[in-house]
């Protein structure tokens, strides 16, 4: 396969993850919500699993095929791009104000879960305790997205009676199952069109993983918070953000840890650059948030700018 071919699957699998992924969260809310999910529950949790279902597939794949660095990459590469690249563009272009009370539950989740995932896997290798200890973070969180969706449920946020046709019936199971077979065959077509590009130009697969691979798979977190943008609603970006990543901090890995059969090993650079980066990215987009209950224009400059040096050093290094 010449490097034109792999681009073009690599480009291909981008846009099937973008599309199925849109259809298959629709389809699993619709479908949630028919079978009588309480619509605080469908939010807090379905939608929120969904939407970083593509991440999650795409590195479960490569952990299958023992591309551990591409896994790896994808997965914290995701939670750096989130963070340093799309929450920044938020920072820039949005004011941003954050009531302590709605958001430091999971601030706090999500730098904890960074934290534990570099300590867990300084032996070379995901430690049991760290997946184990991440599993749970994980379940807290879903936990306190329940509480706290059902808490702000009124009378006036409760959706209106689903009116449940053969014809919405029919579209939404099909466009469930497409979106399903199309996130994995996405998935695919990105890993082997990205393994591809690395080996035609002698790149690591961890690079490729950390930029184009884990950028391709956050465009639809760009995507809402583009909207966002155009609608002035910062804590939709923020919070949906945050949701996903410590989604794919605490879980992803864990369990492809568990699915991979053997020791899950981490590379040096991910090790001593990787998680650091994504732990310090963090803490500098988050702690503001935390204390001062705003982000300011300069905070996403100094994100973006964070960003992009570490995407510079990763490719020279």
């Amino acid at each position: 396969m010449n490097i034109f071919w792999a681009i073009s699957i690599f480009v291909i699998g981008i846009i099937m993850l973008i599309f199925c992924g849109d259809w298959f969260v629709g389809a699993a809310s619709w479908i949630a919500r028919a079978i009588k999910i309480p619509p605080f529950i469908v939010g807090a949790t379905i939608v929120s699993f969904a939407t970083t279902l593509p991440e999650m597939i795409v590195s479960l794949i490569a952990s299958v095929q023992g591309k551990n660095d591409m896994a790896i990459g994808n997965a914290v590469g995701s939670v750096s791009a989130n963070t340093g690249l799309i929450m920044a563009i938020a920072f820039v272009f949005m004011t941003v104000c954050t009531p302590r009370k709605d958001y430091w539950k999971q601030i706090t989740l999500l730098l904890l879960a960074s934290a534990i995932l570099w300590v867990g896997c300084l032996t070379g290798t995901l430690s049991l305790w760290a997946s184990i200890v991440l599993m749970a973070i994980f379940v807290v969180a879903m936990v306190c997205n329940i509480m706290d969706a059902r808490r702000n449920t009124t009378p006036e946020t409760v959706s209106a009676p689903l009116v449940i046709t053969k014809k919405d019936t029919a579209k939404n199971i099909v466009l469930f199952i497409v979106g399903a077979v199309g996130i994995v065959v996405g998935s695919n077509l990105l890993i082997n069109g990205g393994s591809t590009i690395a080996e035609s130009l002698g790149i690591p697969e961890r690079i490729i993983g950390i930029t184009m691979v884990a950028i391709g798979t956050s465009l639809p977190e760009l995507v809402t918070t583009l909207t966002a943008i155009r609608k002035k609603e910062a804590s939709l970006s923020v919070g949906n953000i945050i949701g996903a990543n410590i989604i794919d901090l605490s879980l992803i890995l864990p369990i492809c840890s568990f699915v991979s059969g053997e020791a899950f090993t981490v590379s040096t650079q991910c090790l001593h650059f990787d998680f650091p980066a994504c732990l310090l990215i963090c803490v500098v987009a988050l702690m503001p948030l935390l204390f001062k209950q705003r982000a300011s224009k300069w905070q996403g400059v100094l994100l973006l700018t964070g960003y992009l040096t570490y995407l510079i050093i990763s490719s020279i290094f």
